[in-house]
């Protein structure tokens, strides 16, 4: 965004001087969100995933040791937003066009192929606009994270209450493949019956979707895949990667049925 403006030098004459809008009022993010197109009533930018590729396993965003485990390694962002976001985060690296953060995470991620968009926590009782710029920050994410490191990003799944229904998925319509995490609602019915409505909502509404990628924890297989059961009678293929607190927990378990 860039115009130009009519400056007086100090011998009276008249001189053209380009200014850049784009800085100083600080939409750097346009760069991104003009790439693609704005969709629904909220106005949130599309995001695809096509890939025919999966990850084999989840790496945590705190433990890049991990980020390179495997050759289709996803780094995944289910932590405390004190850890994943603030003024050091990379969202706000991209929103300030801060050229030393987005080095140093582009660094951090280099040679990661695949990513899941972070989950920046919403909540059922929290202001619907702040929910709703949440799930904006982590599309912005995944459009830097494509075009800056040609990555490959899946969606994640995300929803503050059944009320967003109506639109948290705007903008995944052409999607092959999304993410979900289960971290947080096993072990709340009330929690476990709202993904199960939003795992169908999915299902139901994205119909080019062929494959679910899941973040579970549990110390078993079982319990996501019955979760997931509507999606697999509907012919998707659910895919649960192994990541580190999987693998502890089933090794715990595993040594508690020794003991």
């Amino acid at each position: 965004m860039k115009r130009y403006e009519t400056v007086v030098l100090p011998d009276g004459s008249k001189e053209k001087r380009e200014k850049d809008f784009t800085k100083l009022m600080k939409l750097y993010y346009l760069k991104y969100t003009n790439l693609t197109h704005k969709c629904g009533e909220k106005n949130l930018p599309q995001i695809t995933c096509k890939t025919k590729v999966y990850p084999d396993y989840l790496a945590l965003y705190s433990q890049p040791c991990t980020y390179h485990r495997t050759r289709n390694t996803a780094v995944v962002w289910f932590e405390y937003d004190e850890t994943i976001d603030g003024r050091d985060g990379l969202f706000e690296a991209i929103y300030h066009n801060d050229e030393k953060k987005l080095n140093y995470f582009k660094e951090r991620f280099k040679d990661v192929k695949f990513f899941f968009t972070p989950d920046y926590s919403e909540c059922g009782d929290g202001l619907t606009f702040d929910n709703e710029f949440r799930i904006f920050k982590a599309r912005l994410v995944a459009i830097w994270l494509t075009i800056e490191l040609n990555a490959i990003v899946i969606p994640t799944i995300t929803f503050p209450s059944e009320d967003s229904f109506k639109w948290f998925l705007d903008g995944l319509e052409e999607c092959t493949v999304v993410g979900f995490s289960t971290k947080g609602y096993v072990t709340d019915e009330g929690e476990l019956a709202l993904l199960k409505k939003a795992i169908k909502q999915t299902v139901d509404r994205l119909e080019k979707l062929e494959t679910i990628i899941v973040y579970d924890v549990c110390a078993d297989y079982v319990t996501a895949l019955d979760i997931f059961e509507y999606a697999i009678s509907k012919g998707k293929k659910v895919i649960i990667p192994p990541n580190i607190l999987k693998e502890r927990n089933i090794k715990l378990k595993e040594e508690r049925n020794d003991a």
